[in-house]
Formats: structure tokens, C-alpha cells, sequence
């Protein structure tokens, strides 16, 4: 009997270890994609400015931070409604720029104060093409005042939570620690040289984020064995709309919807994600039908706050 009982315990610590081991693997291969805004400079009200957090065991990590950004994290946090500590503003401290167009840097004295003012003790830690850290720096000096009085008032404030470092990138990795790497490549945005993707690699996903751009070779060198492909989209019927002028620029710096299909059957991510979508009267089947055009794989059509695991 007492044979018995010793295997029993040892059986019993063994599946409780198997059992920790199961949920640990489990927790660090936790890596979901939410689209925070799918929007473009057109001021839909529906699709804010261009933003993306992955999400990562127990932290938030964004992709540019574009009109809105604060209060579109906000929904996704238990504070107001949603399902995601890790995106309470407190705990917001990583973003990564794909380049300063506002639509999709707009909303950054949002993300460098609010946070802050929610209780966030930590410095920003901001990654981005060159005239990021000016566009940071000029940002908290117009907002001397307010920041002074915070901090010198009767209003409780920390004197870290609104500083922002900054990181102004080149091509490569820049960016690693025990969730994610990042991996910086620039893509074709026009003539606009300091344009970049990101891939994202963690445990159990590659996620590519192709930034602006129209049809990138370095972004097909990044873009093996993805789990999310997130590429920006134009309709190739509202382009038709278009006068000449406009029709040069777009070729030149946005990928059409029938020129995606092709590159995502180049590529065959496992899901491709079309965002930052210009219509131009366009429906959403349109664009999906241009894309399946070429492309059989799974399409997704980028919507605020859709979840993507």
C-alpha cells in the first residue's frame, strides 16, 4: 500500500508538472495582432489614423499611432470594456513609426502625454525613420506648460511618464527582447526615402507590416514563411476616379487591390490582412474580389478593433 501511495504522489507531481509546462508553453506562444486603425488621411469616422498593437505574453506593442490611437487602445482595455490588460495606458510603452505621414503619426502628443497623465512611470520608448525624435522633442515642448503644471501642482504625476527616448532606425533588427524581435526594412514609398515595414517575429508568429508603399522587392525579401501579412490597399476601381495627377502619385506609393492578390500568391502568407484602405467609392466586396482575383488564400478586410490571432 505505502508503494502505492509513493507512485500515486509521484504520478500526481508529475501531471502537475506537466500540467504548469502545458499552460507555460501555452502563455509564451500567446501572440495576437488587433488593427487599433484602418483608416487613411480621408477623416472616415469610422477608420482611425493607422494603427496596430501586437500583443505579446503581457505586453502591447504598437505599430504607428495615427489619429485616435489613445482612445481606440482604450477600447480594447478592462478599464473600458475590453479584453486586453496588457493595452491599460499605463502599460503602454513601445511603438514602433513607419514613417511621419500624420495619418500615421498624428496622434503621438496623445501617446506620449495621456498615458502619463493614467499613471504611466516608465519613458516612451519610440522607434522610427529620422524626424522622429524632433517630432517627440517638439512635441513636449509645446506642452512646457501643461507638463510643468502637472508636475508642480496639486495634481499627483511622475516625472518619467511623458519623457519619450527615441531610436531613429536603419535597415536590420532593432529591436529584441524576450517576446518579440523587430526587423526593420525600407519599402517603396515614392520618393520618400525614410519609409519603413516591420516584421514581427515572436514564439509562434511572423507578422510583416508593409507600411505605405507600392510594390516592395526588400519587402518580398522580409516576407518568407508569414503567419499575417498586413498590407495597404488602394481599389482598382476608384483609382478609375482618379484625375492624372493623383493616378501618378498612388502608382507610385500605394499598392492597388488587383496587385495585391498577385503579391500575396507570390508570398502566400497565411492570412493576409488589407488595411489602410482608400475606396474612393469602392465597396469592401470590391476590393476583396480584386484581390481573390490572383490570390486563393484567406483574405481579411482591416476594421477597427478586429482581433487577428
Amino acid at each position: 500500500m505505502l508503494t502505492f501511495l509513493n507512485n500515486h504522489t509521484i504520478f500526481l507531481k508529475n501531471a502537475h508538472l506537466l500540467l504548469v509546462l502545458f499552460f507555460s508553453v501555452t502563455l509564451n506562444a500567446s501572440t495576437s495582432l488587433i488593427v487599433l486603425g484602418s483608416g487613411t488621411p480621408n477623416p472616415d469616422p469610422d477608420r482611425y489614423g493607422s494603427a496596430y498593437a501586437v500583443v505579446v505574453n503581457d505586453r502591447a506593442y504598437l505599430v504607428d499611432f495615427g489619429p485616435g490611437v489613445v482612445r481606440r487602445i482604450s477600447a480594447m482595455s478592462p478599464s473600458w470594456g475590453g479584453d486586453f490588460p496588457q493595452l491599460e495606458l499605463q502599460n503602454i510603452n513601445h511603438a514602433f513609426l513607419t514613417h511621419i505621414h500624420s495619418d500615421h503619426s498624428g496622434g503621438l502628443s496623445d501617446l506620449i502625454l495621456t498615458p502619463w497623465v493614467m499613471g504611466r512611470d516608465s519613458e516612451l520608448s519610440l522607434y522610427g525613420p529620422k524626424g522622429l525624435k524632433d517630432m517627440a522633442q517638439n512635441i513636449t515642448n509645446a506642452y512646457s506648460l501643461d507638463i510643468d503644471y502637472r508636475l508642480n501642482g496639486t495634481q499627483p504625476a511622475n516625472s518619467k511618464g511623458f519623457i519619450s527616448i527615441v531610436k531613429e532606425i536603419d535597415v536590420g533588427s532593432i529591436y529584441k527582447d524576450k517576446n518579440i524581435e523587430v526587423v526593420a526594412f525600407r519599402n517603396s514609398h515614392g520618393d520618400l526615402y525614410e519609409s519603413y515595414g516591420y516584421l514581427f517575429i515572436t514564439e509562434d508568429k511572423k507578422i510583416l507590416f508593409s507600411g505605405d508603399t507600392a510594390i516592395s522587392s526588400s519587402l518580398k525579401n522580409h516576407a518568407k514563411d508569414l503567419d499575417i501579412l498586413v498590407h495597404e490597399v488602394y481599389s482598382s476601381e476608384g483609382f478609375k476616379s482618379k484625375t492624372d495627377d493623383w493616378k501618378i502619385y498612388h502608382q507610385a506609393h500605394h499598392t492597388s487591390s488587383i496587385d495585391l492578390g498577385i503579391l500575396a500568391n507570390e508570398l502566400k502568407p497565411a492570412k493576409l490582412v488589407a488595411s489602410h484602405i482608400l475606396f474612393w467609392g469602392a465597396s469592401e466586396e470590391s476590393v476583396i474580389k480584386d484581390i481573390e482575383l490572383n490570390f486563393k488564400g484567406k483574405v481579411i478586410l482591416a476594421t477597427d478593433l478586429l482581433v487577428i490571432d
